[in-house]
């Protein structure tokens, strides 16, 4: 990621380690704040934020192939996390948008940054396993 504001920095940092820390209130506090210092836009640019942590480094030719077993089946946040974490790996910045929006108005977006700060979490972990 380059020309990340630091704030937006430092909110995913104060996300990744209230999750690591397995507090979920404090995941979604730190949202909460960022929506009223920020608005949706800067919640936006945190979620932006830890799926660029999820994916690392994306080769510059483009396009990444994820998979998902069973994501049919999974739950809307699960499903969620999926797509944004693919929009982001293939560089699909008004899908992410398209996908951020469609969980504000299901009124589900809390849910899905929640599971989205979780899968952060196991991802770093599994690769330091």
């Amino acid at each position: 990621m380059t020309d990340v504001p630091q704030q937006t920095l430092d909110d995913a940092t104060a996300v990744l380690h209230s999750a690591l820390a397995g507090d979920g209130d404090a995941v979604v506090g730190t949202f909460d704040k960022v929506v009223d210092r920020a608005g949706l836009a800067g919640a936006y640019g945190v979620a932006w934020c830890l799926a660029a942590t999820m994916v690392g480094d994306v080769p510059a030719s483009g396009g990444a192939a994820l998979d998902f077993p069973g994501i049919d089946e999974a739950g809307y946040d699960t499903r969620w996390v999926a797509r944004f974490v693919s929009a982001y790996a293939n560089a699909d910045a008004d899908t992410g948008e398209a996908l951020f929006g469609a969980a504000v108005a299901d009124g589900l977006l809390p849910d899905c940054l929640l599971t989205l700060a979780g899968s952060t979490v196991a991802t770093l972990r599994s690769r330091a396993g």
